[in-house]
């Protein structure tokens, strides 16, 4: 057998894994594994700025691409600590991504070493494994489990933490006979599926609730061709936006407290049984179980078993992969079309049609103010961008209104941590997807404090010409969390603005972001009005041709602005005007059906 490094055997199991893009930041504590992957020349490198945003860069790698594992890089200690916001990221939306951290020598792990820290037990709650390898000749096993595990099941994030000795030692080791573990999804059987179609066919309003496992299954297509076979309704969630398009005659619309629409959250008020696949059930798409269950049936499919029941009992759960529960419903549900048995729900559908071109149920975005409103920018992206657009958000007011006024088109083309939502994700995040694909239309969506998160990120896009739109919308303001003060009579510890003394022209907004922009070497424009926005985008896309750099958009906002949502589905507050006709709402999804 070959004699060889296990920093070496490492390495050569992640080619065999499929690994061909790493993200990091080199340490004294890493340095051996770095040598390896030097020497083979096999796996590229983005170098971060920040090792938080590596992890995050890994996330969006990951979400672009079905099948991609992204891997992110760091030293013992603080690397690995500040990875760990992309550890929970990742296990929080089901996001497998590999983290591999240096570590002290063995000897000196009971000795306080400098850098030094257990990182696999502070990991260990924020990811499907965590280990620090003690043993040399265990390494390129260590890593066959951990893409075995981040495979199987419910995909999540592994930590593998390597002393520097371990990662130096000899080890035999024979990489040609090496083959991945086979990966182990639960399917539903045939009897489960005749079950859950039986009880959604004795109900008369049924909708499909579409989460975010449909689209890490890569099950989007199936899912639509269930839904048309047996002609029912689907509600994507905010991690499955897109599985179903924003335009097609079976999406009702997102539901929620928060990123929802009316009409969405109108149609589960009126409906009596969810089929929900692939979902977890997240507070802000639910509100109150009471509220969300009242007078409905429901059925719960999810690959995680322990997620059955986790929130609410369903009346039926299912533990399958999302895919292959489709598969089955879809054969079933053609051989009952077949027998006559699937039941007529075209009234029920064009009652969730119906509403969602209900100018009742839309929201007004053609605003002419100036500094802009939020919604008219979001109107202004509708016109410019067009259903290839792939969408990278995170939270804040910023992704709240974008799920509201955005339209999503395809599967992957709405990326977005979903539970954690960290701060500053979104600028490495989009860079990770550029990396996954070079060609896909990016627009990162910011307000200004997550951009200034992790700002530093740009000089990687510079470095590397990983070009992409990055549209902030500047109100100076931790915009959600002074609306979410509203509650306390304060406005307290939330304002971003103060008098730049060497940009006059930002007129108080604090930060010059163009100025910043330009310091990392990337473009950036500044848009002060609504007639501005779309030669401001023009000139972005020439820009990115141009330079091959991200270009970055500063919308100027009003100050103020409060975005619809509330306490339950059935309370949402609007605290802007509703449209009155088609002219209010010139980009909405349905607008061409309405009167």
């Amino acid at each position: 057998m070959a004699k060889m490094k296990a920093a070496m055997a490492a390495v050569l199991v992640m080619e065999k894994e499929g690994v061909t893009q790493a993200f990091g930041v080199p340490g004294a504590a890493i340095n051996p594994f770095y040598a390896q992957m030097k020497e083979r020349g096999t796996i590229a490198h983005v170098l971060a700025r920040h090792v938080e945003a590596a992890s995050h860069m890994a996330e969006g790698y990951t979400r672009a691409v079905a099948g991609n594992i992204g891997v992110c890089l760091g030293t013992s200690g603080p690397a690995g600590t500040d990875m760990l916001t992309g550890l929970y990221s990742a296990q929080a939306d089901s996001i497998p991504i590999l983290c591999v951290t240096g570590q002290a020598p063995r000897a000196k792990l009971h000795k306080e070493d400098f850098q030094a820290v257990d990182i696999a037990s502070i990991a260990r709650p924020v990811t499907k494994m965590a280990t620090t390898v003690l043993e040399p000749a265990q390494v390129p096993r260590v890593f066959q489990q951990a893409f075995h595990l981040m495979r199987s099941g419910r995909p999540g994030p592994v930590l593998i933490d390597l002393p520097f000795d371990v990662q130096m030692a000899e080890i035999e080791f024979d990489i040609d006979t090496y083959e991945p573990l086979p990966v182990y999804k639960p399917a539903a059987s045939r009897k489960q599926v005749e079950k859950a179609l039986s009880m959604l066919m004795a109900s008369g309003k049924p909708l499909i609730v579409a989460g975010g496992g449909v689209i890490n299954a890569d099950a989007s297509e199936l899912l639509v061709e269930f839904a048309e076979t047996i002609g029912v309704p689907v509600i994507p969630t905010l991690m499955g936006w897109g599985a179903i398009a924003d335009d097609h005659p079976l999406q009702a619309g997102m539901v929620g407290l928060q990123t929802s629409q009316r009409y969405g959250n109108a149609n589960l008020l009126a409906s009596d049984f969810v089929l929900g696949i692939g979902n977890r059930w997240a507070n802000r798409h639910t509100g109150s179980t009471e509220v969300y269950c009242k007078g409905r049936t429901f059925v719960h499919v999810d690959i995680e078993p322990t997620q059955i029941g986790r929130i609410f009992t369903p009346d039926l759960g299912i533990v399958s992969d999302a895919g292959a529960a489709l598969k089955l419903f879809i054969e079933v549900a053609r051989e009952w079309r077949q027998a006559g048995k699937l039941r007529d729900f075209s009234a029920w559908t064009a009652e969730c049609q119906g509403r969602k071109k209900d100018i009742r149920y839309l929201r007004k975005t053609n605003y002419d103010n100036v500094p802009m409103k939020p919604q008219r920018v979001y109107q202004c992206m509708n016109n410019a961008f067009d259903q290839d657009t792939c969408y990278v958000s995170v939270i804040g007011l910023s992704q709240i209104a974008g799920g509201q006024f955005l339209h999503v088109y395809k599967p992957r083309h709405w990326i977005n941590a979903g539970q954690a939502g960290p701060l500053g994700w979104t600028l490495p995040a989009a860079l990770g997807v550029r990396v996954a694909d070079p060609k896909r239309k990016i627009v990162a969506l910011s307000g200004d404090y997550d951009f200034q998160f992790l700002i530093e990120e740009l000089a990687v896009g510079a470095q590397f010409k990983l070009p992409y739109i990055h549209i902030v919308v500047n109100n100076s303001y931790l915009g959600l969390i002074r609306q979410s003060q509203r509650g306390f009579s304060m406005d307290y510890c939330v304002q971003l603005a103060y008098d730049n003394v060497n940009s006059p022209e930002v007129n108080g907004y604090g930060m010059d972001i163009v100025k910043v922009t330009e310091g990392m070497g990337c473009k950036a424009i500044r848009v002060h009005t609504p007639d501005q926005v779309a030669p401001a985008i023009q000139k972005a896309e020439a820009l990115m041709a141009e330079f091959q750099v991200p270009v970055v958009i500063e919308m100027i906002l009003e100050r103020v602005t409060n975005i619809s949502m509330g306490t339950e589905i059935d309370n949402v507050t609007e605290f802007e005007e509703m449209a009155a006709g088609r002219q209010d709402v010139p980009t909405a999804t349905a607008v061409s059906l309405l009167d």
